[in-house]
């Protein structure tokens, strides 16, 4: 990732984190990162993997695109990209992003808040996703919607596969 979207990732987390009333310690110590490795993301110096970065949205309890909001740059990492593309702000919040993936890659994820839900559709290409043990196969056209508070997988086959990613978080309490 670029130093300009590195500060605005830093300063997202900062922000989100002293809202919470978390310390560099706390939040580190709960996303099972090193605090000096905490506070150089805060500082816009670190390279955070996009798992990283989950980890931290999932501890801080906000989705992942409160940490890229405004990052202009899609992050990638190990055959993988991701872009946001829009933020939700209705009550349940739902974000849209894309991803490509290449041949031959698979993406292990950490699951979500709970109570989140994810639906791709893909566009090009196949995939395998879903909960590990029980993956589906995808081909363009074909939407899959799973709960993403579950560890689950993107698995790719021989072919370069682009998709589109729907995730809905849980509807929040309204505070009166």
């Amino acid at each position: 990732m670029e130093k300009p979207n590195l500060d605005i990732l830093g300063r997202n987390l900062q922000t989100l984190r002293l809202k919470k009333g978390l310390s560099l310690s706390q939040l580190a110590q709960d996303a099972g990162i090193a605090k000096s490795n905490l506070s150089r993301i805060e500082q816009g110096d670190g390279n955070p993997t996009i798992e990283t970065i989950w980890r931290l949205a999932v501890q801080l309890n906000v989705p992942f695109s409160d940490l890229i909001a405004r990052v202009p740059a899609s992050l990638g990492e190990n055959g993988i990209q991701v872009k946001l593309i829009d933020q939700g702000t209705d009550n349940p919040r739902v974000d849209v992003y894309w991803m490509s993936c290449a041949p031959h890659t698979t993406k292990l994820s950490e699951p979500h808040i709970t109570g989140s839900t994810e639906s791709i559709t893909i566009i090009s290409g196949e995939l395998f996703a879903g909960e590990e043990q029980d993956l589906q196969k995808l081909s363009a056209g074909d939407t899959f919607t799973f709960s993403a508070d579950k560890s689950h997988c993107y698995r790719t086959g021989d072919l370069w596969t682009t998709l589109i990613m729907v995730i809905t978080y849980p509807k929040q309490e309204q505070s009166i």
